[in-house]
């Protein structure tokens, strides 16, 4: 089955506003259409970052570990899962011991046996660790009872999550969350590895004031050589890379690429054979975060979380050599599931719009639930519909599914909605506005997909769910030189919420190829008679291209190394082949 291709809009006219006059014309125009205004919002210095101290809890947070530390007493972290619980852990566990803190140990719920949080069973296992302080990271903020059970024991409970809080708060000593209610940090977007840098910015100064430091004779530590792990953390965790994010993350990136960064976030590099040195931003999604990710996703995190926080290089690269082994087999299960999936859509005849329901819901029993957010987000690509991949739990009868949503459609609202007019149908569920996770019983299933289908019915009509791709127009002839791609990979970071330059218009296609047996790499003539390369991943199927043949190409100007030689090339999103007389 191959996908529809998706609907093209271009970017609204902006005015460059206040932006410098000595900006590339291409780059001046991608940067107002991003409503960029000024030259100081290019100004990544970390001068610019927003205070501290104007994110709620943090000062309560410092003085509560600040005693800690002064007491030589026990911090057990809470981690999640993914690589922005891995991040914040390892930034924690690095920066606190370079504060002095000895006693400091970390814990990792089993996806498989104890789901997201801090549950009561997950509470259990940290008492057994005889913690003064139990600190969650990236998550917490919806863990009622495993909070309450911990601060019945005696036990300070220090939140530090980024997560949409439910209508009731846990009980904690403090809260750290830029979302929770009534706090007015600005930026709602930061990564849990965000909350953690400015709780431990905040503890730096706390101890500061109390004169630890000298008394300790140790050198208040530069935080700001650990933003390489919040710039990884960041892009993986796909929040909207709003303009603190940007200055958190170009800073993190400019570590790496000197090699100023982790011992483990080198290996990781050596082992997916991609340029440190020339890194961009969404090397970290695509080549780092996804061997971090299947540790989470297939065993423990407790591997890639010792990656990230080991300091030498050789037992680095062979713990980063056991996560790339990893993903292989991530890469082998999903691929299989979602070949699965598109059989199942094409016996159930959904590939027709008249027949696509609005919310998709899929489920396999042999499916494996570590796998299934990718294999949602992949359908969700191909379909254009909100959809949720079911796979059996280790509790029997229970199953857990994954969401993954399309723009202008919270999610985790029509979760919301469900959950409230059939009490008792969701085990549980939490998540944002693009994903979300769950629980059902197995006999519910059903049920839950008619009901899911319906409610998104209710929220959006089918002309809306469909995913545009939004471009920065065409580019003239003269504009495809590898001078323009250098300068807008330069101008990043470009991330979610501030994409990438994406660009679209008409071609003749000189030459064809496939590669990899389902990439298709294609020779294009520019208008001025030149010719320029271009590779479209994954489109080796796309119906109607041929040499000789007119496409409509929406494309990323990307910058090709090989063999020392730097080349333009055009990366394609979608491609459509073009009747040059019909023009359809």
């Amino acid at each position: 089955m191959s996908g529809k291709p998706r609907p093209i809009q271009r970017r609204a006219a902006a005015a460059a506003a206040d932006l410098p006059e000595s900006l590339h014309p291409v780059l001046r125009r991608v940067l107002a259409g991003r409503r960029v205004a000024s030259a100081a919002e290019l100004d990544y210095g970390l001068a610019n970052l927003l205070p501290g101290d104007s994110l709620g809890g943090t000062r309560e947070a410092a003085g509560l570990l600040a005693d800690l530390i002064a007491r030589d007493g026990k911090l057990v972290i809470v981690s999640d899962y993914d690589v922005d619980g891995a991040t914040s852990t390892a930034l924690a566990i690095r920066a606190l011991r370079a504060m002095g803190m000895k006693n400091v140990e970390f814990l990792v719920p089993d996806r498989f046996i104890h789901g997201y949080g801090l549950s009561p069973d997950v509470a259990e296992m940290t008492l057994a660790l005889e913690p003064d302080v139990v600190m969650t990271v990236d998550n917490g903020i919806s863990s009622m009872e495993g909070v309450a059970l911990l601060r019945g024991r005696g036990i300070d409970v220090l939140i530090t999550d980024h997560h949409l809080p439910g209508a009731e708060l846990p009980d904690a000593s403090v809260i750290v969350n830029p979302n929770a209610p009534g706090d007015a940090f600005p930026s709602k977007n930061l990564a849990g590895v965000g909350v953690v840098f400015y709780m431990l910015a905040a503890l730096r100064a706390e101890l500061r004031e109390r004169g630890w430091f000298d008394q300790q004779d140790i050198a208040a530590p530069n935080l700001a050589a650990f933003l390489d792990l919040v710039a990884l953390g960041t892009v993986a965790d796909v929040v909207p890379l709003d303009y603190n994010n940007r200055i958190l993350t170009a800073y993190g990136l400019s570590l790496i690429r000197s090699g100023r960064c982790a011992a483990g976030i080198t290996a990781l590099f050596q082992v997916a054979r991609r340029s440190q040195a020339g890194l961009v931003a969404a090397d970290l999604g695509f080549a780092i975060a996804p061997r971090l990710n299947a540790a989470g996703r297939l065993t423990d995190m407790r591997l890639g979380i010792e990656c990230l926080i080991c300091d030498d290089p050789d037992r680095a690269l062979t713990m980063a050599g056991k996560l790339d082994e990893l993903n292989r087999e991530r890469r082998e299960i999903q691929d299989a599931m979602h070949e699965q999936a598109l059989a199942d859509i094409e016996r159930l005849n959904l590939s027709g719009r008249d027949n696509l329901p609005l919310g998709v819901c899929l489920f396999k029993d042999d499916w494996h639930q570590g796998v299934v957010g990718i294999v949602a987000s992949r359908i969700k690509d191909r379909l254009q519909r909100p959809v949720i991949a079911f796979a059996p739990d280790e509790e029997d009868g229970l199953i857990k599914g994954s969401a993954r949503s399309v723009q202008g459609l919270h999610i985790k609202d029509v979760l919301d909605r469900i959950a409230t007019e059939n009490p008792g149908l969701i085990r549980k569920y939490g998540g944002h506005a693009m994903a979300a996770g769950l629980t059902l019983e197995r006999s519910h299933y059903e049920t839950f997909s008619r009901l899911y289908d319906e409610e998104v019915k209710r929220h959006v009509e089918a002309s809306g769910l469909a995913d545009h791709l939004l471009t920065d127009g065409e580019l003239e002839a003269a504009d495809f030189s590898l001078q323009t791609a250098q300068i807008l990979q330069k101008a990043g970071p470009w991330g979610q919420g501030f994409p990438e330059p994406l660009f679209d218009g008409e071609f003749t296609v000189l030459d064809t190829r496939v590669v990899g047996q389902k990439h298709l790499k294609l020779d294009l003539a520019l208008d001025d008679g030149r010719k320029v390369n271009a590779i479209a991943f994954n489109q080796a199927d796309t119906p109607g291209v041929a040499d000789g043949r007119a496409v409509h190409a929406v494309y990323r100007l990307d910058v090709n190394e090989f063999r020392g030689t730097r080349s333009l090339q055009l990366v394609i999103e979608e491609l459509i082949a073009r009747d040059r007389e019909t023009g359809s």
